[in-house]
């Protein structure tokens, strides 16, 4: 067997509440990770050694598998269709969509005159052509201005989501002088088509500015719209469905506060709707001469619908349109011309709700859309148009691809737009698709959605990989996904935990997940899989983990509470130096996630708390499972140092033979690879891991 690197120890103290902690692979965080971020080739010299000799060992470790990888890779790429396009989005004259080229790994973005021949098409953004001379490439973000005559894009070229606004001119091609540095992704064009609204990222990585840019003059001179002081706040733009009205919204994880700029008068300075408040979250659409409001107010957990107006929506003056409704939770809005759509979770299932809405927003007529699987995931669009009958909405299961339908709200005809082809073949009559409840240790049932093949025997013998994420009231989708059917195929039960900490049975199933409650987050996970195990779908040391980012804190600590229970785990860019980074003020996200896991700069109870739980802080002498621990060097929300100092702890504590791995994407970021098929060679990896130490490969 080849060697593992070890990593030096070099004393290093932290104290905090005047208890002291020695941290001997602290050396791993460059201090200069902030130009890092910017330009890799700054990494320290010995770090990068470090790292690039774990690569090596990762890869001399996983060479037995390389047969398999390839055949994993081309199974997966077998799945998608190379020369695969969008449904059309119609915008006035034009019709906008996306398609691919065979071989090509990036979107090529498109239009055609409305009613013009199908093959008659005018490439905007050529996205193959532009990334050809970068390892990374990541378009953020694409609009057209609304005269149709030029385009908006922000690229990122090397992971570190730090990104640059360009404008070009569509029927020329040429690239205007415009060019917008330090950008969050996220920009509105003026209704005019004269400039962009824009955010822009401070020296720690954080989205803390709102700019108005006008084209053609010099981006030194761009007007701060909006600047936000607090550092535990992030700032975004966007727009109403309407368009009438630019929104800057700043938020951190549970608190939001909108403000307005009509899209008409764009000099005209932001209007806040109602002041933060701790706790109280909304967003806002408006419809005639009135706002509605998506809010937490009031006490309404899961959320209620209120309007306000739109020349006076002070607090008071807001009132209940759909009342709160415990149970049903309320996750977004749409609004149009005659009707309001809103996306709602009932018993961890989403549905689509239609009101359609007269004079003074009185509901005519109000409907929901069903569906009949188990399982399921829904998505809803506003598209361009908002004086319209037509939603647009994706449906899919585990077993079902996604299907794009338009959707008359006044008639509610339902017309199929698009199936998602696999091109080397799917059946869904040949799997399963189930949800079945947990029994958790405190008395709650844990949604699982499992999916495999009608032929895997239900009788204990089949491996099994359980997902979790359970962080930031994030719900994970019941989707289609047919990278899965390459584990699925192969005997797997594939398993997702909807375990709390995120939002899939409402919002309390969030707040029962975080701050002082975060163990449950853990204990559900780990109750989820005893559970597989009793109910004879897998058993003990059959069971793969798998999670990623904050889903990979989740992978560190049932590594620490229950090694016994897993033969593997595999950890995508885990966020597992929970206390270390929370407890430094100077990097991206600690600020904002204060309220996630409390602050325990201020707050001893909230330090005890996290070092209760946090992985890297309780790694500890026993048996621990196979890990694969995957990291992206420029990445700015977990940083690569984080699961590099996991992994050399874990080595050296590691009481069992099973093998620690660890693999650094030195050309990414939080999100591995950005082409396409790039990023299928990452999954092929994690999942030859899985299916090697199962004994199916």
């Amino acid at each position: 067997m080849p060697t593992p690197p070890i990593a030096e120890q070099r004393p290093h103290i932290l104290e905090q509440h005047g208890k002291r902690r020695d941290d001997p692979y602290y050396w791993l965080r460059d201090e200069n990770w902030q130009q890092v971020m910017r330009d890799p080739d700054v990494l320290q010299a010995d770090i990068r050694a470090y790292l690039e000799a774990e690569n090596a060992y990762t890869a001399d470790i996983m060479a037995p598998t390389e047969a398999l990888q390839n055949t994993l890779f081309e199974e997966m790429k077998g799945r998608i269709k190379e020369d695969d396009s969008t449904v059309p989005s119609r915008h006035g004259p034009y019709e906008y969509f996306v398609r691919y080229e065979t071989g090509g790994q990036h979107p090529i973005f498109c239009r055609r005159e409305h009613g013009a021949p199908e093959d008659r098409i005018e490439t905007i953004l050529h996205g193959d052509k532009e990334a050809a001379n970068h390892s990374y490439f990541q378009i953020g973000g694409l609009e057209h201005s609304p005269d149709h005559s030029k385009i908006a894009f922000s690229l990122d070229t090397n992971g570190s989501e730090f990104y640059t606004i360009f404008v070009r001119d569509i029927a020329t091609g040429d690239q205007l002088k415009d060019e917008l540095p330090n950008g969050h992704g996220d920009f509105v064009w003026t209704a005019d088509g004269k400039g962009l609204f824009y955010t822009i990222l401070d020296d720690n990585h954080r989205p803390i500015k709102v700019l108005h840019h006008v084209l053609g003059t010099d981006v030194a001179s761009d007007r701060v719209v909006y600047e936000e002081k607090d550092p535990s706040f992030f700032v975004s733009v966007d727009e109403t469905e309407s368009r009438r009205f630019i929104l800057i919204t700043a938020h951190d994880h549970t608190t939001s506060e909108v403000h307005l700029i009509p899209q008409e008068a764009p000099d005209t300075p932001p209007r806040v709707v109602a002041p933060r408040e701790q706790g109280h979250e909304y967003d806002v659409s408006d419809w005639n001469d009135l706002l509605l409001i998506h809010t937490n107010c009031d006490g309404a957990e899961d959320f209620k619908i209120m309007t306000a107006p739109l020349d006076n929506a002070a607090r008071d003056t807001w009132r209940d349109w759909v009342p709160h409704k415990s149970g049903t939770l309320i996750l977004s809005m749409l609004a149009f011309k005659d009707f309001v759509v809103a996306m709602e979770r009932v018993d961890a299932l989403p549905r689509l709700v239609i009101r359609q809405v007269t004079d003074g927003l009185s509901v005519t007529d109000s409907h929901i859309i069903d569906f009949p699987e188990e399982a399921y995931d829904l998505g809803a669009s506003a598209g361009y148009e908002f004086d319209t009958t037509s939603l647009r909405f994706s449906y899919s299961s585990p077993t079902t691809p996604a299907q794009i339908f338009d959707y008359d709200m006044a008639t509610r005809d339902r017309t199929l737009r698009k199936t998602q082809e696999v091109p080397s073949g799917h059946d869904p009559e040949d799997y399963v698709t189930r949800r079945i409840q947990a029994h958790a240790r405190d008395g709650e049932t844990v949604p699982i959605t499992l999916l495999y093949r009608k032929t895997t025997p239900i009788d204990g013998t089949a491996p099994l990989l359980l997902y979790g994420y359970g962080s930031y009231g994030i719900s994970m989708p019941a989707s289609f996904a047919t990278a899965r059917l390459s584990l699925v195929d192969r005997g797997f039960i594939y398993a997702i935990a909807h375990i709390r900490g995120g939002k899939d049975k409402g919002y309390r199933w969030y707040t029962d997940g975080k701050l002082d409650k975060k163990t449950n987050t853990f204990t559900d996970f780990i109750d989820c899989a005893e559970h597989l195990v009793a109910e004879n779908y897998t058993q003990t040391r059959e069971i793969v983990a798998h999670g990623g980012s904050a889903g990979g804190m989740l992978m560190g600590a049932v590594s620490n509470m229950a090694p016994h229970l897993f033969g593997g785990i595999i950890a995508e860019v885990p966020f597992v130096d929970v206390l270390t980074t929370i407890c430094d003020d100077t990097l991206p996200l600690t600020p904002p996630e204060w309220g996630e896991w409390g602050n325990p700069i201020t707050s001893e109870a909230a330090f005890e708390t996290i070092k209760s739980y946090s992985p890297y802080d309780n790694v500890a002498a026993q048996d621990y499972p196979a890990i694969l621990a995957l990291a992206g060097l420029t990445d700015p929300r977990v940083t690569y140092w984080e699961p590099a100092k996991w992994v050399a702890k874990l080595r050296t504590l590691n009481t069992s033979q099973a093998t620690i791995l660890l693999k650094t994407n030195m050309d990414a970021g939080h999100g591995g690879a950005s082409g396409r098929f790039d990023r299928l060679k990452e999954v092929a990896l994690s999942y030859a891991f899985a299916l090697h130490l199962m004994g199916k490969s």
